[in-house]
């Protein structure tokens, strides 16, 4: 089931987004670059794809806003003819706490960004893709987290919840769109070395925690990369629904 060499990676400003900008632009992809609030980012992800020989547009928008989402692809469709691929990686998370401390408005926007976003994105990136609207089929991957398993207790069972929603959404999507020529799969990153620790207020989490994990080290950006890109790929044409574990024996 070839698909078209373009790919829409939404939070593509730094971390496992803006790792599997380079690493598809590496494998011969186009790439619309999705940001919201680090422009700088976005345009040194850019400049990385474009070295690389391949293109890069930058799409903005908040992935929790059905107008923006729409104009995304209103920005993404004046670009390429065809879209391949939909990487559904923009996330949120707050600081660490436990559940009775939290706000409505924390939760709220906790699933806003990590639930209700994927879904957003999907429902268009179906659109394009699906063969009942005369699409050429593709593939949707959803980064969910290795939290939707374990929990996060005491620290972020909100974030662990709203990527639960996403491994649901991987499920029931796969199932329903396999017969449009439509492959979902999901991601589950376990500790990895990016940015989002400092935004949990915890910047010094990965290198508190390398020795207590089973292969004594986080994994990086890059190697999430690498296995999205393999799930992107025609060697994966069999795998859909189901979300494959990227957290070192975690």
């Amino acid at each position: 089931m070839p698909t078209a060499k373009t790919v829409l990676i939404t939070g593509a400003s730094s971390g496992i987004g803006a790792a599997t900008a380079v690493a598809a632009a590496e494998a011969g992809y186009d790439v619309a670059i999705g940001w919201y609030r680090d422009r700088a980012g976005a345009e040194a992800t850019a400049a990385k794809v474009r070295a690389l020989g391949q293109r890069a547009v930058l799409v903005h928008g908040d992935v929790s806003n059905e107008d923006d989402v729409e104009d995304m692809f209103d920005q993404l469709d004046g670009e390429f003819d065809e879209l391949g691929v939909l990487v559904n990686n923009a996330g949120f998370i707050d600081t660490a706490m436990r559940v009775e401390e939290m706000s409505v408005e924390r939760l709220r926007r906790m699933f806003e960004v990590n639930a209700i976003g994927p879904f957003l994105c999907a429902k268009q990136a179906a659109i394009r893709m699906a063969w009942r609207y005369g699409g050429a089929g593709g593939v949707i991957i959803n980064v969910s987290s290795i939290a939707a398993r374990l929990g996060s207790a005491g620290q972020n069972v909100d974030y662990a919840a709203s990527k639960g929603a996403v491994d649901v959404l991987t499920k029931g999507l796969g199932d329903e769109m396999a017969a449009d020529r439509v492959r979902v799969v999901g991601v589950r990153p376990g500790v990895i070395d990016t940015p989002i620790h400092g935004k949990a207020g915890q910047p010094e989490r990965v290198r508190n925690m390398s020795n207590s994990l089973p292969m004594q080290r986080a994994g990086t950006p890059r190697e999430v990369a690498d296995a999205i890109l393999f799930l992107m790929s025609d060697k994966a044409s069999y795998i859909t629904g189901t979300s494959i574990d990227i957290s070192g024996a975690r």
